[in-house]
């Protein structure tokens, strides 16, 4: 299979998800990725279920080797310098001040080795007013805007999975990338660095241009309405979405399929203008329409007729559908836990896809072919 980045060298002492993540979308591509963690506790995230394999430090870390330093201890940190002297990346994503109490800040490792790219993550950046608090997922949706396109104004809870963490650690990969790219001409590291804020307020780039284009300050209905999106309960108990933005044959054949041949003569069906600006009396009249059928009835309808759809699945059911055992989307590996299932790499390279995948490692687990030590 393809590996890109076959003999790049990457030292990930991330925690958590923004710096695993980085070092996984590279170890996902071919790269070496030597996670560096803490002797007998590890990554923090390996706790999280009572034992040191949890299901969150699972997710980010997979493909990876694991070997035990404490740097602030001289033996290690001088075992650490032996690796930062044939590594190609190095990974933290430390609050500010941190990586250079730990002696792996960027000015000691780059003198080490000029060729080294250095990726610093942060959740409000190593300067200004905030760089001294602490940055969390929610944190960071909040400070960018994006959790307030989320939040339902009537019952406000945190809902959905820990985008913003997860999305500064693609940002961060994609900043690495660039920087090897650029060193092979080079011939010279840089310094890449992101913060949540930075990346989480880059990723809401909707939001902000419809605010510094027109004054639009969006809220969590603006996407829906105009998009005309909608999820509807089925008479199951099953939720069915659609995207009816364009183009108006959407909306013939949905008419079609609900069986309400004039639905386009009402006035808040009568054109893309009036369904935005009438978007509750739509879902109003469609509502009751579709709780009268199960889930299957309506997808085979929709689908026949071909309106934009899909069910609301949940994993177990996407994991079991047709589509993602057309597409390979699970792959396995044998640890030592016994069989390792995930998400495959999402990118083909001349057709092929990343069928195998190495389990997340026991903390420790190449302390001899790495460190040399028992």
């Amino acid at each position: 299979m393809a590996r890109p980045l076959a003999g790049v060298r990457v030292l990930d002492m991330g925690t958590f998800i923004t710096g695993p993540a980085a070092g996984m979308l590279l170890a996902d591509l071919g790269a070496e990725v030597i996670k560096v963690e803490m002797p007998g506790t590890g990554d923090p995230f390996r706790a999280f279920k009572g034992d040191l394999y949890s299901p969150h430090y699972q997710t980010y870390n997979r493909n990876k080797k694991s070997i035990e330093l404490n740097t602030k201890e001289a033996a290690d940190l001088a075992a650490f310098d032996k690796l930062v002297l044939t590594a190609d990346v190095f990974i933290q994503n430390f609050r500010p001040g941190v990586a250079e109490r730990l002696g792996v800040g960027p000015e000691r490792l780059q003198a080490l080795n000029p060729r080294l790219i250095y990726c610093g993550i942060s959740g409000f950046g190593n300067d200004g007013p905030w760089k001294d608090r602490p940055a969390f997922d929610t944190v960071s949706q909040a400070s960018t805007g994006f959790l307030r396109l989320l939040v339902n104004p009537a019952n406000p809870r945190v809902v959905g999975p820990a985008i913003g963490d997860a999305v500064t650690g693609f940002y961060a990969a994609y900043g690495v990338l660039a920087a090897l790219y650029e060193r092979e001409k080079t011939g010279r590291g840089r310094l890449v660095e992101t913060s949540m804020f930075e990346a989480m307020s880059h990723f809401n780039l909707d939001d902000f241009t419809h605010y510094l284009s027109v004054d639009e300050v969006m809220g969590p209905w603006s996407r829906p309405h105009v998009s005309q999106s909608y999820v509807f309960q089925c008479a199951d108990g099953g939720w069915i979405a659609l995207h009816m933005s364009s183009p108006p044959k959407f909306w013939e054949n949905l008419a079609e399929a609900v069986g309400q041949p004039d639905m386009l003569q009402r006035p808040e069906f009568e054109s893309r203008p009036a369904r935005i600006a009438n978007y509750e009396k739509v879902v109003a009249f469609l509502a009751p329409i579709f709780a009268q059928q199960p889930r299957q009835w309506w997808e085979e309808r929709l689908a026949a007729l071909e309106v934009p759809h899909s069910p609301v699945y949940s994993s177990k059911e996407v994991v079991e559908g047709e589509l993602a055992q057309h597409h390979k989307l699970v792959v396995e590996g044998e640890g030592a836990r016994g069989k390792f299932r995930t998400i495959r790499f999402p990118i083909r390279f001349d057709g092929e896809i990343e069928g195998s995948v190495t389990p997340p490692p026991e903390l420790g687990a190449n302390n001899g072919d790495v460190l040399g030590r028992t």
